[in-house]
């Protein structure tokens, strides 16, 4: 073909593309612009359904901010004009652990037109709504160092006085929430602690396995695919704990938890590490997991023998950019293709939107539960289905921001923890084809931890990184465990 020809060829291939970009720039634009108002909508519609059904509304992360600084160290409260203080100290609180994408979430249309966030700016110092903030005391803060302040929505405040109080708000599952005794078995229970799924010998395992999931999972992505392909010797070897993270699948669903990194890793410990006296161990993770295998393996750096991440979410944050809502704008850039990317987007920026899709879903998993095995004759196992449904959105919606965004600056300590402080083996594998936790994040764990061993599987995405290839990935693991015990022992 000759030159000019090839050339045509080029400008017309980058200019479809450049033309299909900005279609779906536009199209992207409409939808989430709609999405916003119909977020609105649904605001007003729960909260009168709410008040309704249970004489009151859980207050939501939709109202706007008023920046009100006090320098006693204690919470300022302030609403409808009269204000008062709760007598509540950050440390106390744990505060810094709430991240602020929970009520910060600009629209799409905000965010592109300058002059609406120039109005915005100007609004936000007039406005008289509800407001929280909490600043460290004088004497806490150095010198030349920048005043270390929180902002959040008294909703926040007033949970965590009553979980410091002793009280619970809302302990059981709404009325939009499953009240199946599968999703509330964990309220009969004496104890508040995690379902664990544990297989192996009681007495003499040599080693012990935390497999922890990802996001609106369950136990079951490992009890259903890897568990039943392990090899005898494996079985016989160690000691396999399965659990359901706080909000998931059976563990509990305390609808006064902020989901917090805090509680999800005192939940673990002890439903697992302390109850089997676990002293050390492997750990197996996938996606947001991930976030919780790194804290919980820097906080008992002696114990972790192997590492082995699936799909880590780690982005880096430039420096300057608030580093949870860079990660919130990377896994959630409201865009409408790929499919699994819009629906990360919805699950990230819709409060209501988001509870109204759980309260079709979640609420009523048995009835598509057996649709799914109508359609497919029983021959489609439901495990994913049941770890995507069970759980409240209260739980999914705190977890998603407080774990994977509120952690991203959080991250590159962890990760340098594991280089300096850990001598385990970090092994890390990436579907090829995964559309929602891009390859790149796999890198960039690689780059912090430069012994970590990074595998890219092709043909596999985000679920079929285990579920398509659960043998060989038992067999994989096996062998990093049986590495792990040379390297410690």
């Amino acid at each position: 073909m000759p030159s000019s020809e090839m050339a045509v060829m080029g400008k017309t291939i980058m200019i479809l593309r450049l033309t299909g970009r900005v279609l779906h720039d536009a199209v992207s634009f409409i939808v989430f612009s709609l999405l916003d108002i119909f977020d609105l909508i649904l605001c007003f519609a729960f909260k009168a359904v709410d008040f309704i059904i249970e004489a009151e509304w859980k207050p939501c992360y939709c109202t706007s901010a008023k920046e009100a600084i006090t320098s006693s160290g204690k919470i300022l409260v302030s609403e409808q004009g009269e204000s008062k203080i709760v007598c509540l100290t950050s440390t106390k609180l744990g505060l810094e652990e709430i991240s602020d994408t929970l009520y910060t979430r600009p629209s799409l249309v905000s965010e592109i037109s300058k002059s609406t966030v120039n109005e915005l700016k100007r609004f936000k110092v007039e406005d008289k709504s509800s407001t929280v903030t909490v600043q460290s005391s004088e004497k806490n803060i150095k010198k030349g160092t920048t005043r270390s302040t929180f902002t959040v929505n008294s909703t926040i405040v007033g949970m965590l006085r009553g979980k410091i109080g002793g009280q619970q708000l809302y302990p059981t599952s709404r009325w939009s929430d499953c009240d199946c005794k599968f999703c509330t078995s964990w309220t009969t229970s004496s104890k508040e602690t995690l379902f664990v799924r544990a297989e192996g010998p009681k007495d003499k395992a040599k080693e012990d396995v935390l497999f922890v999931h990802g996001f609106i999972s369950s136990s079951a992505f490992w009890t259903e695919t890897l568990f039943p392909n392990f090899s005898n010797a494996a079985k016989s070897t160690y000691r396999l704990f399965a659990i359901d993270l706080l909000g998931f699948g059976r563990s509990p669903k305390p609808a006064d938890s902020l989901y917090t990194l805090r509680e999800h890793l005192d939940m673990i410990e002890q439903s697992v590490l302390e109850p089997y006296k676990v002293k050390s161990f492997h750990i197996v993770a996938h996606s947001l997991g991930c976030i919780l295998a790194l804290a919980l393996a820097v906080k008992h750096p002696g114990s972790v023998k192997s590492l082995t991440l699936l799909a880590p979410p780690y982005y880096k944050v430039p420096k300057g950019v608030p580093a949870a809502q860079h990660v919130m704008k990377q896994v959630a850039p409201r865009r409408v293709w790929p499919l699994i990317t819009f629906g990360a987007s919805i699950a990230c920026w819709y409060e209501h939107i988001t509870r109204a899709v759980c309260l079709v879903i979640c609420k009523n998993h048995r009835l598509w539960e057996f649709l799914t095995k109508l359609v497919t004759r029983n021959r489609m196992k439901t495990f994913l289905i049941e770890g995507f449904f069970c759980h409240t959105h209260n739980a999914a919606w705190h977890t998603l921001h407080n774990i994977i965004c509120g952690t991203g600056s959080k991250l590159d300590g962890y990760l340098d923890s594991v280089r300096d402080h850990l001598k385990c083996d970090v092994n890390i594998f990436h579907g090829k084809n995964d559309e929602l936790i891009p390859v790149e994040c796999s890198y960039n764990v690689q780059q912090k931890v430069p012994r970590a061993q990074v595998k890219v599987i092709d043909n596999e995405d985000h679920i079929t990184i285990v579920v398509n290839r659960q043998k060989v990935f038992a067999r994989e693991l096996e062998e990093i465990w049986r590495g792990g015990d040379r390297v410690v022992n």
